[in-house]
């Protein structure tokens, strides 16, 4: 990435320096391909006199060499002396795992906040956080071998799109025909699906109401 936008900001200046612009027009442009490209712009050493328009630019080799041996390097500090490197790296992928956990539960599970007075409640509201973050975990580890591309939350976000309706048929004799039936699947949801290698459960048998009362049918 840096590579591409260094080679654009370095294009976009080579273009400024062959247009006539006056001094004014030609800070507004230096300072929009730098807001452009800020990483890259670290990179290039521009001189432009106090006066005048004329300006040149040249890479800035130390900078770059100095990028490039910080590329692909994580440091860890840490008080536990004497402990094995791979080992203390676990340690730190196991806090980053639990931090995560927490945040799922808190924000897209909805486990905070809790306005129940009642402890039961509030057991309950837990457990059924808890059951959700289970589901979540067991999602995230089915996505690694079968589509690692796709994260879990992209996943839900777009199978909650698939609703349940109750279709209501008025009959004659002042009965109603309940049909339950799920939103029929687009494309990227039937993409999905089957490449979880999950399969929707069958439509639920229609009801019909009769004496006030909800019966079951089978049609």
């Amino acid at each position: 990435m840096r590579r591409r936008q260094l080679k654009r900001l370095w294009s976009r200046l080579k273009r400024l320096s062959g247009m006539r612009l006056n001094r004014e027009a030609l800070l507004m442009k230096l300072g929009a391909a730098r807001a452009n490209a800020p990483t890259a712009w670290r990179l290039i050493d521009i001189k432009l006199p106090p006066k005048g328009v004329a300006f040149s630019f040249e890479l800035n080799h130390q900078k770059l060499r100095e990028v490039r041996r910080r590329e692909g390097r994580y440091l860890l500090r840490t008080n536990l002396c004497g402990r094995d490197p791979a080992e203390l790296w676990q340690f730190y992928i196991q806090l980053v795992e639990i931090e995560a956990a927490f945040k799922n539960l808190k924000d897209d599970l909805g486990l905070r906040p809790i306005y129940h007075q009642l402890e039961q409640r509030i057991e309950a509201h837990i457990f059924v956080a808890f059951m959700a973050y289970c589901l979540h975990v067991t999602l995230r580890v089915r996505l690694k071998s079968l589509a690692g591309g796709i994260t879990a939350r992209a996943v839900l976000d777009k199978l909650a799109a698939i609703q349940m309706l109750d279709v209501h048929f008025p009959t004659i004799d002042g009965r109603t025909l309940i049909l339950s039936r799920y939103t029929e699947l687009n494309s990227d949801q039937k993409l999905l699906v089957s490449q979880l290698k999950l399969s929707l459960p069958p439509q639920p048998p229609p009801r019909i109401t009769t004496s006030g009362q909800l019966a079951s049918t089978r049609m």
